[in-house]
C-alpha cells in the first residue's frame, strides 16, 4: 500500500534544480523524510524533518544543497534539490512515521523504521 504520493521528479543538467512534493501532512505523522534508491542498492536517507522537534537532518552529500520543508497550510512536505550532481540520480521516495512516535523513533531523530511510502519519483542528472 502507497500511502503518499511524490511528485516533481525528471532530467535535468549538472548544476540544474528540481523541486520535490510529496502529500503528507506534518499534523498527521511525527515524521517525514525523503530517500533515494538506485538500483542494486539500498534506499538512502536524504532529508529529515522531525516535526515535533521542529528540525532538520540532512546526508552529509546534500547537505547545502538540498533542503526539506513543508507548505503553510502543512499538508505538503517538499525537498528542493539544488546544484543537481549526476551522482544524485536515483529513484526518490517520501516516507511518513506514524504519531505518536515510539520511543525508537525519538531516540534515533527520526531514523527508525518508517511506515508509510510513496511509489517514487525519479530524477535524472545528466553531465
Amino acid at each position: 500500500q502507497f500511502q503518499l504520493a511524490e511528485s516533481g521528479g525528471g532530467s535535468v543538467e549538472t548544476g540544474g534544480s528540481l523541486r520535490l512534493s510529496c502529500g503528507a501532512s506534518s499534523y498527521a505523522y511525527s515524521c517525514v523524510g525523503w530517500f533515494r534508491q538506485t538500483p542494486g542498492n539500498e534506499r538512502e536517507r536524504v532529508a529529515l524533518f522531525l516535526i515535533g522537534a521542529g528540525e532538520t537532518k540532512y546526508a552529509d552529500s546534500v547537505l547545502g544543497r538540498f533542503t526539506i520543508s513543508e507548505d503553510d497550510a502543512k499538508t505538503t512536505m517538499y525537498l528542493q534539490l539544488n546544484n543537481l550532481q549526476p551522482e544524485d540520480t536515483a529513484a526518490y521516495y517520501c516516507g511518513a512515521v506514524s504519531r505518536p512516535a515510539d520511543s525508537r523513533t525519538v531516540i534515533s531523530g527520526c531514523s527508525w523504521e518508517y511506515q508509510y511510502w510513496g511509489r517514487g519519483t525519479q530524477v535524472t542528472v545528466s553531465s
